[in-house]
């Protein structure tokens, strides 16, 4: 009886919750979704507005990164400082993204369009899902996504074919932004499919799509931005993210590190002890001084 009240309780909170009238609903945020759909082709809004949303996000996501080197007080938070970033470094893996982005994910983000029709994938208003199912099944293509991209990962860094693939990502062992999407174009198509698994299980409306776009490039953008703010990144909330020192720990040293979101895998296979054995390193030091 105790567990059906909570329960209960817990439901009409989340409903009162996911019922507060949210007054951009009615100015702007339904008057423009209604103008898209009634304006637009199902097929402009799925491909084109998906390309335009991705590339707006990860290159606006990436210039907080870009500008903090220019900011000496920013580079107390920067983790390899004795490696900042360079002009030709930058401005090749800008060149390698836009080949990445148009000549690879283009096509791919095209696919999601005939699989929105075959699906019947909605695109009115009316049919938008509540905001907290939205966060809630981002969150499960992030534990989906993460667990792909830590066996295909690990995979990839296989002696026999990581000089021809995976080696390319490599090329910078002090990450900034802008090299979470620089990779070699098979290295895009096979860790890319992970953030369609997600797709395919969850997208019943084309803001999902959307929003967890938005969400893993959030994500890949932050643990490559190689800055670390502790205390103020939001991320670091979620129970067992890894987190930007996590990965820029597996540029600096190659090996170990190989989820993308949560720390769980490594630490069931093990494949985190480097990185263990670095901190607590790192922490002798700290305490000596």
């Amino acid at each position: 009886m105790p567990l059906n009240i909570f329960g209960s309780a817990l439901y009409d909170t989340v409903e009162l919750v996911g019922n507060i009238t949210n007054p951009l609903d009615d100015y702007l945020l339904e008057p423009s979704w209604k103008y898209m759909t009634t304006n637009y082709s199902r097929f402009t809004i799925s491909f084109w507005f998906s390309v335009i949303i991705h590339e707006i996000s990860y290159f606006g996501l990436c210039l907080p990164g870009f500008l903090a080197q220019f900011l000496p007080f920013m580079q107390k938070y920067k983790i390899q400082r004795e490696k900042p970033e360079s002009v030709d470094g930058q401005w090749k893996c800008f060149l390698q993204l836009l080949f990445n982005h148009f000549i690879i994910q283009a096509p791919m983000i095209s696919g999601l369009f005939y699989y929105n029709e075959i699906m019947g994938v909605q695109y009115d208003w009316e049919s938008m899902p509540r905001w907290y199912m939205l966060f809630f099944n981002c969150f499960l293509c992030l534990v989906i996504e993460d667990t792909w991209h830590y066996f295909i990962h690990q995979l990839l860094h296989h002696r026999s074919i990581y000089k021809y693939v995976h080696k390319v990502h490599h090329h910078y062992q002090a990450p900034f932004g802008m090299v979470a999407e620089y990779a070699h174009p098979i290295e895009t198509l096979v860790l890319g499919a992970g953030f369609f698994i997600g797709v395919l299980l969850f997208c019943n409306h084309v803001v999902f799509m959307w929003l967890w776009m938005f969400v893993r490039l959030l994500e890949t953008i932050e643990v490559h931005s190689g800055y670390d703010f502790p205390y103020l990144n939001p991320l670091n909330l979620i129970p067992g993210y890894a987190g930007v020192r996590f990965h820029d720990f597996h540029h600096k040293n190659f090996n170990g590190n190989y989820s993308s979101s949560f720390r769980w895998w490594d630490w069931l296979f093990g494949t985190d002890r480097q990185y263990k054995e670095f901190v607590a390193a790192q922490e002798e030091v700290k305490k000596k001084e």
